[in-house]
């Protein structure tokens, strides 16, 4: 067989290099048409969601807003699978979506079920919130601040103000997620008995 074909090239040399040159030249249309891509998307569609409940126990944040989110997600079409998980003060969901979604618009019907929950959760909770849409190589570390000397506010205040815009200004960092914590807040609270005493004497 080997040796037939040898001979066949051999004695129509000419059409045996017609042939490579036009596969060469094929190959190499081919090569200039291609897409090239550094990081191949190797997991499919996935949206996370999270939501501070400041002051919530886990079993309150599992109960409360945990599964109220969950409830609203369950009837988007394309779900592959659904995982959360609830912590002091913050729960975390991820959506999982089939494979060959457009996490886009996979995006948008999150975003129209949560824009129902307005009213529905705890006082005190604030609004769930998508993450950033990154890639699937996103997570790339995950750390905590602790302290014996500063209080939680302290902590969350260095993170937010300090930490949080070194790490952003480091090349290939797309987003900082910051949860946890007290955060700083400026209230302004009356006594009601002093202004009684104000108006009365205006």
């Amino acid at each position: 067989m080997l040796n037939a074909i040898v001979r066949f090239s051999l004695r129509f040399r000419g059409v045996i290099i017609s042939l490579a040159l036009a596969s060469l030249g094929y190959g190499l249309y081919t090569l200039t048409q291609a897409k090239y891509v550094v990081f191949p998307e190797f997991a499919p569609p996935r949206v996370s969601i999270q939501t501070e409940a400041p002051g919530l126990s886990p079993e309150q944040v599992e109960l409360l807003v945990t599964q109220p989110i969950e409830n609203a997600i369950n009837g988007v079409t394309g779900i592959d699978s659904l995982r959360s998980s609830s912590i002091q003060g913050l729960s975390v969901i991820n959506v999982v979506f089939q494979t060959g979604n457009d996490v886009y618009l996979e995006r948008q019907f999150v975003a129209e079920r949560l824009s129902t929950l307005a009213g529905q959760l705890p006082s005190g909770v604030k609004a769930p919130i998508m993450t950033p849409l990154t890639s699937s190589t996103s997570n790339v570390l995950i750390l905590g601040l602790t302290s014996n000397r500063q209080s939680l506010m302290q902590l969350r205040t260095a993170a937010d103000w300090t930490l949080r815009p070194r790490l952003l200004a480091v090349p290939g960092v797309a987003s900082v997620t910051v949860f946890g914590g007290e955060t700083r807040q400026i209230q302004v609270q009356f006594h009601p008995e002093k202004l009684a005493c104000i108006i009365h004497e205006g």
